[in-house]
């Protein structure tokens, strides 16, 4: 789940009713599914406006999961799906997208609803 390098350049970003999935420019892919979430994060960087700087960290119960760049096209799809997870922090959420500040906030975590 890096967004650093180029290899983590996203391809595809699918959002559906079993989970998300990337498929990274070098043909690896990166996935979670609804049922495997553990936690959300809204990932802000110090690299905006010309770079991506907002990302959205999907980690699964097992460790692994994805980040989508908030302006991919799949972005309004996926925040739609998360905002609708049962204890989702919609004002944690607002303040995440409209920081510049280096930090990863937290909006979503299982079993806390």
């Amino acid at each position: 789940m890096t967004q650093d390098s180029s290899s983590a350049q996203s391809r595809t970003v699918s959002v559906d009713d079993t989970g998300v999935r990337r498929r990274l420019a070098d043909g690896s892919e990166e996935a979670v599914t609804w049922a495997g979430l553990s936690s959300v994060m809204v990932r802000v960087i110090p690299d905006g406006p010309w770079n991506e700087d907002v990302f959205f960290m999907l980690v699964g119960t097992d460790g692994k999961g994805t980040a989508v760049p908030s302006g991919d096209p799949a972005a309004d799809a996926l925040i739609e799906r998360l905002q609708a997870l049962p204890g989702f922090d919609n004002e944690k959420f607002i303040e995440a997208m409209t920081t510049d500040a280096d930090q990863a906030y937290v909006v979503w975590e299982s079993g806390q609803n």
